[in-house]
């Protein structure tokens, strides 16, 4: 009983994969020529994988990275999800999706240990594992250790890293910011496929893909204008079918007399390619100066009241904030927000070498903060 009162309970690892069960093939999915190529290759490579290390001896030879990992970089919307799946189905195999939200657990060193959970599954099912949105895990490791949350996530890294390195199965990555990757993952990830905008071509042959027969067309429709017209990549052409069928329902009149025309795919593209410009709003005016968002300014300010209230009430070494504190400093200033008189104070408390008590677990709460805020920091000043 006595000892009832010191356990805790332990992490749940169920739930951390989706299992799917493959339906869309690869003439689902309309690619340029180049990029249907290195997937041709890549199921090559799969197939003769049997022939080349064992046959041939090089598994004898070369006794880690033996899986077949695979990297589908490129904008959103061309497919790499899709492809991923078709892939798993040429395969014949279940595709097995891991779930972020899942992964990072508040117990530390458990991240670590779901990582390595989700391949242990992978292998046991014998599936296709797929990192959907890789960098969000796969993400450069981080050089500036001042607390435990950075010695957490790189060892998450390391963890997958090593895992990547024993894993003898297939194992695909996609992402839209290859940039962000780890520079070890180059070498242990053996195929990179760069998925392209489509061209006019394909464009055409995606916007009539996302049509049902059932679908009432106007005789005005030209698909060959429209994919002239909007270079957008195939999750835009879906949005915008979408977006054109509701104008069309939504219109005047019985609906059995309406058609989706010409006019409706158009003002639909052209809201998608819209919605585009703001969501790649950036930080600067065309002068180069600060533009500083809703978003970021009320991050900053929460992010500042946080701070006061941990040193007013809790303690920190002061040498530990004294460089996160400059950076929030030249953020504040940047953004012009009349904040920087209080960071001035907390700079001056922190100059005297003052330390408050602060409890074991705020301390890497507090690293963590700051670690966010030298990062904003260095967003918003110009370049």
């Amino acid at each position: 009983m006595l000892w009832d009162l010191f356990k805790t309970e332990q992490p749940n690892r169920k739930g951390l994969v989706e299992w799917i069960t493959p339906r869309k093939t690869f003439d689902d999915v309309i690619l340029p020529a180049r990029t249907r190529k290195q997937l041709r290759d890549a199921l090559t490579q799969i197939e003769k994988h049997n022939l080349i290390f064992e046959e041939w001896g090089l598994g004898h030879r070369h006794t880690t990275g033996l899986g077949l990992g695979f990297n589908f970089a490129g904008p959103p919307g061309t497919g790499k999800s899709l492809c991923a799946e078709a892939l798993a189905q040429a395969l014949g195999r279940v595709l097995c999706r891991v779930k972020y939200s899942q992964l990072e657990s508040m117990w530390a060193g458990e991240s670590g240990k779901n990582v390595a959970a989700v391949f242990r599954e992978a292998k046991e099912q014998n599936s296709v594992l797929f990192f959907d949105e890789a960098d969000a895990i796969a993400s450069r490791r981080l050089t500036n250790m001042a607390g435990g949350y950075e010695r957490e996530a790189n060892q998450v890294i390391n963890i997958l890293l090593k895992e990547l390195e024993e894993f003898e199965g297939v194992i695909i990555f996609a992402t839209n910011l290859a940039t962000n990757f780890d520079p070890a993952f180059e070498r242990r990830i053996r195929t990179h496929i760069y998925f392209e905008l489509p061209g006019p071509e394909e464009r055409r042959a995606i916007w009539i893909a996302q049509l049902s027969r059932r679908t009432p067309l106007g005789e005005d429709v030209d698909f060959t204008e429209l994919a002239d017209r909007f270079e957008l990549s195939g999750g835009d052409i879906k949005n915008a079918v979408l977006k054109a069928a509701q104008m069309a329902a939504g219109e005047e009149g019985p609906d059995a007399d309406k058609r989706i025309h010409h006019r409706h795919f158009v003002m639909a593209a052209e809201e998608v390619i819209e919605g585009r410009r703001v969501m790649q709003q950036t930080l600067f005016e065309e002068d180069g100066s600060s533009l500083p968002t809703l978003y970021e300014s009320a991050l900053v300010q929460g992010r500042l009241d946080t701070i006061e209230a941990a040193l007013q009430n809790q303690h920190v070494e002061a040498t530990d904030l004294q460089a996160t504190v400059e950076g929030l400093y030249a953020a504040a200033k940047a953004m012009d927000e009349g904040w920087t008189a209080r960071i001035a104070a907390l700079e001056s408390l922190l100059s005297r070498g003052t330390h408050l008590p602060l409890p074991a677990w705020a301390v890497g709460v507090g690293a963590a903060l700051l670690t966010l805020l030298g990062g904003l920091a260095g967003h918003l000043l110009p370049r």
